[in-house]
């Protein structure tokens, strides 16, 4: 019987693979290592109910996605991005002036940019 073949599963990579593996070998032990990271839940890092109505507050005030107004677009803004990411910072979490309105677009274009996202390297501009 012939084994079922997939492509791997990390980033961008286009090395075949059997089933039921996911990674090749080259990213098999960074895969394992990704998910040995323990990452805080959204909650833990502070998206919880007060950053919600916050951020309910925030898209009213500014409805319009910042980057696509810079484009000459006008989109609907659901994001409220963290123009510097915080890190845990929570003084840099509330700071208002380290706001801005996206639409999720252009919202997951700058998270895949700044933190190397979609098979990019942080810092590159994502494919279009």
């Amino acid at each position: 019987m012939k084994a079922i073949k997939t492509i791997c599963s990390w980033p961008g990579c286009r090395c075949v693979v059997d089933m039921p593996e996911r990674y090749c070998l080259k990213h098999k032990e960074k895969a394992a290592q990704r998910r040995e990271v323990n990452r805080l839940t959204a909650h833990q890092r502070g998206y919880n109910s007060e950053w919600r109505r916050a951020r309910a507050l925030f898209l009213a005030d500014h409805p319009i996605c910042e980057e696509c107004k810079r484009q000459g677009k006008a989109s609907a803004a659901t994001v409220v991005d963290h123009i510097v990411p915080h890190k845990g910072n929570k003084a840099l979490f509330w700071d208002e002036s380290n706001w801005q309105a996206l639409c999720k677009r252009c919202h997951d274009r700058k998270t895949a940019k700044e933190d190397g996202g979609f098979g990019n390297f942080a810092g590159q501009e994502p494919k279009k």
